[in-house]
């Protein structure tokens, strides 16, 4: 196919005026274009993030929440395969009370979605109970939570051969080791003479 020469320059004159008309367009001023956009007027950020309003304080001294989906006490555990064939760790009798001769208390818990490896930690402590310091740990448990795992499980052994009754605080740490940043709630549970 050939062009004549009234072609060529009819097809040259075109493009010439469509980058001429484009220039025009896009060299405008932004007003034309833009027009009035739905921008929040200049407000300081508290009035629209992070109200104080909104947030409630958390809770160290009760049970912990955020990465837990569950955390419960009882008096044993099983092992169930789930339904994306994961092993997933129930409680058995859950329940806030044991009996004195209990030969292990166990904190049972699901996890939400994590994306790091990281330890919970359980560390056992009386309140009250006549003839232990309050500040003393009777017993304390660590369970190494893998990428892929969404339950564990903290076995509390008693200090002795069995539980003195009274009343325990168990605080729950969760990362690579224990210290005032790592606590994340508290548990309790209240040991009764036995049956």
């Amino acid at each position: 196919m050939t062009l004549t020469p009234q072609g060529v320059y009819q097809t040259l004159y075109m493009s010439r005026l469509l980058f001429i008309v484009l220039a025009a367009l896009l060299a405008g001023p932004a007003s034309i274009w833009a027009g009035e956009l739905p921008i929040t007027k200049n407000l300081p950020i508290p009035e629209f993030q992070n109200r104080p309003e909104d947030a409630k304080p958390y809770d160290f001294d009760a049970p912990p929440q955020g990465m837990f989906r569950s955390i419960t006490m009882a008096e044993g555990f099983e092992e169930e395969l789930g339904f994306r064939q994961t092993h997933e760790i129930v409680p058995v009798k859950p329940t806030e009370r044991f009996v004195a001769d209990a030969p292990a208390i166990f904190i049972v818990f699901a996890l939400h979605q994590h994306y790091q490896a990281f330890k919970v930690f359980g560390r056992c402590f009386p309140e009250g109970i006549a003839g232990i310091e309050p500040d003393t740990i009777v017993s304390e448990d660590a369970m190494h939570m893998a990428l892929e795992d969404e339950s564990g499980y903290l076995k509390l052994l008693p200090p002795k051969e069995q539980w003195t009754p009274g009343r325990y605080k168990v605080e729950i740490h969760a990362g690579e080791q224990v210290s005032e940043m790592s606590l994340i709630g508290t548990m309790r549970f209240t040991v009764v003479a036995g049956k």
